[in-house]
């Protein structure tokens, strides 16, 4: 079950990934339903909120009719930053499955972990490694990419001046 949903959230990784965006994507499963799907959107909204949680938070929100998200879990191809670490908390989501760990700014274990602060009066079930292979390899395929553009970019500016 979790490879389904799983699955679900890279293709819109993906979707992220053919607009230029980082490619994170995650969807939003409630009674073995996904009610709502969003990909990282934060260059072409350009807004530091439009990180792809948040917007399939705010999708299900509306599906429901309520900010509480009691009894969905999300699943996720990037671990979560702090802020929708947070956000997940407050959102009252069950449970998290995480495809790759963020080791640079994860809040679900590998810088910190926000879901099982035990002073908060909400904790999110985690579960981890979830297609990490396929996962983590989306995400290293698109910064070499992008290294390699950025590369040919500053050659191409370097060798107009040689004239």
């Amino acid at each position: 079950m979790n490879e389904k949903y799983m699955k679900e959230a890279i293709r819109q990784a993906k979707k992220a990934a053919k607009i230029g965006e980082v490619p994170i994507g995650c969807v939003i499963v409630y009674e073995d339903q996904i009610i709502a799907r969003a990909y990282n959107k934060r260059n072409t909204k350009k807004t530091t909120l439009a990180h792809a949680e948040i917007l399939a938070i705010e999708k299900a929100s509306r599906k429901l009719g309520d900010w509480r998200l009691e009894g969905c879990t999300m699943y996720v191809t990037l671990e979560p930053c702090q802020m929708c670490a947070g956000a997940l908390v407050q959102a009252r989501i069950d449970k998290v499955v995480i495809g790759s760990m963020n080791p640079k700014a994860g809040c679900a274990g590998s810088v910190l972990n926000l879901f099982e602060v035990d002073a908060f009066n909400h904790q999110v079930e985690l579960e981890t490694g979830v297609m990490q292979e396929e996962c983590t390899e989306l995400l290293q395929t698109f910064f070499k990419e992008l290294r390699l553009q950025k590369k040919a970019e500053k050659e191409k500016r370097c060798s107009c001046h040689e004239d």
